[in-house]
């Protein structure tokens, strides 16, 4: 963990290292399946999972600011939200980031960046329009948080792990026994895609619990730093409810980066399974800043 202010998580520590060992030993145990029924494909194998892995790796902020409309912003084009990060950055004894907005109408805000020389916090329009000064800070606070406890790296591999699997199991597919008139053949493009399709399954579970616990996290920490439970309380149930006020075909261009958001993008009248979910539910997380408030108050 980095030295700042944010409260330290052993807990999320532990699960951030004990996810990527698993996914690890996973697509290691992945790739040598390949590498035995598609012997004359693995240089192939290597050479693409390698290159992919390191690009995301390098790549990843800008993929993800680029992916979500984000354009930086200077603190004359945007003095609020940088007056936020800035107290923030204070607060947390952290070096400040590049700041960025979205035009979105959606509600909401993600940090991306693998360490803090390119880290990024970004909220949309959508949130800097309906969110008063002390809430804007609680989301803040919230998104920083998981730049200090490196959360935000983790889950850009390890969410990228889990399309390797299908890219994979293309490239062997293409490469590997379709010019090939082995009898075999017919057996391994029955059986590729269905270990492909439980290595992606386990990982995608995984990365769904390591997900919705790194939101409490993020949202413990930030209340301590800030010492307003009640203004991330506030914020979380106005985003909650005026997303389900978005249009459906704003909120579909959001949800496939629900794992990054602040609050996850669902239409109105959605569920979702609690074990697939990106988030703990509102009431979740309004029950922790609940008792956050009530510990503050005994002090």
């Amino acid at each position: 963990m980095p030295r700042n202010r944010f409260a330290p998580d052993r807990g999320l520590t532990t699960r951030m290292v004990v996810t990527m060992f698993l996914i690890g030993l996973l697509y290691v145990v992945f790739v040598g399946v390949l590498l035995a029924l598609l012997h004359g494909a693995w240089p192939m194998i290597l050479l693409i999972a390698g290159g992919l892995f390191i690009a995301q790796f390098w790549f990843s902020d800008k993929i993800a600011a680029f992916s979500m409309g984000a354009r930086e912003v200077t603190p004359e084009q945007a003095p609020e939200l940088h007056g936020v990060v800035d107290r923030i950055c204070a607060l947390g004894d952290m070096p400040k980031p590049r700041v960025a907005i979205a035009d979105s109408d959606v509600p909401n805000a993600f940090a991306t960046g693998r360490n803090k020389n390119n880290t990024m916090v970004c909220a949309t329009t959508g949130l800097l329009r309906r969110l008063e000064p002390d809430e804007l800070e609680g989301v803040i606070a919230h998104e920083m948080s998981h730049v200090a406890h490196k959360d935000v790296a983790v889950m850009t591999i390890a969410s990228f792990l889990g399309v390797l699997a299908g890219v994979m199991t293309r490239i062997a597919l293409f490469g590997g026994f379709r010019r090939s008139r082995d009898p075999g053949g017919n057996a391994l493009v029955v059986l590729i895609p269905l270990v492909s399709a439980v290595v992606y399954a386990i990982s995608f579970l995984l990365t769904r619990m390591l997900s919705r616990y790194r939101e409490l996290s993020a949202d413990r920490s930030a209340a301590l730093l800030t010492g307003r439970p009640s203004s991330l309380a506030s914020a979380l149930t106005k985003v909650s409810g005026q997303i389900a006020a978005i249009p459906t075909e704003d909120l579909r261009r959001s949800q496939p980066f629900n794992a990054f958001f602040f609050a996850p993008a669902l239409s109105a009248g959605a569920t979702a399974s609690k074990l697939l979910s990106t988030h703990p539910t509102l009431e979740r997380r309004l029950e922790q800043l609940g008792r956050i408030t009530r510990e503050l108050d005994r002090r």
